[in-house]
């Protein structure tokens, strides 16, 4: 069977519904990204586009084609600030909304008022196009390997779709006007319409992929975090050890592993209760990220006790760390349900310039500075190295 302009037409109106559904079902399970729900009705308002379009039989259409060429640039729009919402980032809508009154604009002039169907399909042809290479350029930009694939995919999908436009663009323009109408049996038209729903079939599939990519980041990002701090499990801890040592050896750098535990904590928990003691362990990560670079790393070791580690860091300078960290959290009580509780930490320190690049005793020697630290009273920072040099005096 071969498939004429206005079946395909109902192709597009069918399958852009489809999509609208499916990306409407995606956004109740994946309620954290935002974006979905832009593509969602943009996806709705195109398939209300294509369908408007099918009942325009007589020579000069009229309202609908006028209100389906509306559809159609809402739609374009709200995929453009799907993009946006999606990246997080703030949209400048009045030029989307000046595209979607151009094109009104233009489709009731050259409709209702100065009928010429060959300077109507050009305008808007460039308009749509000018929406299309704006969603390609918002995607079309440097990222993680993981993100890469799919936002260019659907970054490539809205270029070609926007040359697609511009090449309609130009074949209507340089024609003869008598020879262009919408439903005129030219190969122009079933090429554009075939291109534009196959090209919607990889947005919409490319979006998804994006999501898709987004969830699979957040839930791997889910399991490597602490959920009531906010710094990293002893799992990840456990992983990311390997590559920092792998990293200091390279570069023969130093790293410092400190060892920070909340003193008195049960006694806070017996006291205040439970959720104010994990007021004061937030207090404390919340603390520890004001003082520490993005190449430090954080994590909760079990129960009060944490771990950071410093690459780059030799034990003299992960001291001065040490002691700030001490200091900040003697001197801010945690306020909680009308309670200040008044918390300190007390911190060992081992550095590979003394222990060597090896983690397990790193981590050993940090904990046994640790240990020597409550011993000497809590509220304070050791040295690991200091203590091996008392030990061999004794």
């Amino acid at each position: 069977m071969n498939l004429d302009l206005r079946t395909m037409m109902v192709m597009i109106a069918v399958l852009s519904f489809l999509l609208s559904i499916l990306l409407l079902v995606a956004s109740l399970h994946a309620r954290g990204i935002k974006g979905l729900r832009h593509w969602s009705m943009a996806s709705l308002f195109i398939s209300f586009g294509a369908g408007l379009a099918y009942p325009a039989l007589i020579p000069q259409p009229g309202w609908n084609i006028v209100a389906g060429a509306a559809f159609l640039a809402a739609g374009s729009a709200l995929q453009f600030l799907g993009i946006q919402a999606f990246k997080n980032r703030p949209c400048q809508c009045r030029w989307l909304l000046l595209a979607v009154g151009l094109v009104i604009g233009v489709s009731a002039w050259f409709t209702l008022f100065d009928p010429n169907t060959q300077l109507r399909a050009t305008a808007n042809s460039l308009i749509f196009a000018g929406i299309n290479f704006a969603c390609a350029r918002s995607l079309l930009i440097p990222l993680a390997s993981y993100q890469r694939t799919a936002h260019w995919l659907t970054g490539a999908s809205f270029a070609v779709l926007g040359l697609v436009y511009v090449a309609r663009a130009v074949s209507i323009f340089s024609g003869p006007a008598a020879d262009y109408g919408l439903f005129n049996p030219m190969p122009l038209n079933p090429l554009m319409f075939f291109a534009g729903s196959v090209i919607q079939l990889f947005l919409s599939f490319g979006f998804v992929l994006m999501v898709n990519y987004r969830m699979a980041a957040e839930l791997e990002n889910l399991a490597a975090i602490d959920a009531l701090t906010g710094a990293w499990n002893r799992r990840s801890l456990d992983l990311e050890c390997q590559r920092l040592l792998a990293r200091s050896a390279r570069r023969k750098e130093a790293l410092a592993v400190l060892m920070m535990d909340v003193d008195y904590f049960k006694n806070i928990n017996d006291v205040h209760g439970h959720q104010a003691g994990d007021q004061v362990l937030k207090q404390l990560i919340s603390n520890a990220k004001s003082q520490i670079r993005g190449e430090d790393y954080l994590a909760r070791y079990g129960g009060e006790e944490f771990c950071l580690i410093l690459p780059c860091t030799n034990e003299r300078e992960a001291n001065h760390l040490a002691e700030r960290l001490r200091q900040m959290q003697a001197n801010r009580p945690t306020h909680w349900q009308g309670q200040s509780i008044t918390s300190t930490i007390s911190i060992g320190i081992a550095g590979s310039d003394s222990i060597g690049l090896n983690f397990a005793a790193l981590l050993q020697a940090a904990d046994t500075a640790l240990y020597r630290a409550k011993q000497a009273g809590r509220n304070r920072v050791a040295n690991f190295s200091d203590i091996s040099l008392q030990e061999l005096g004794e």
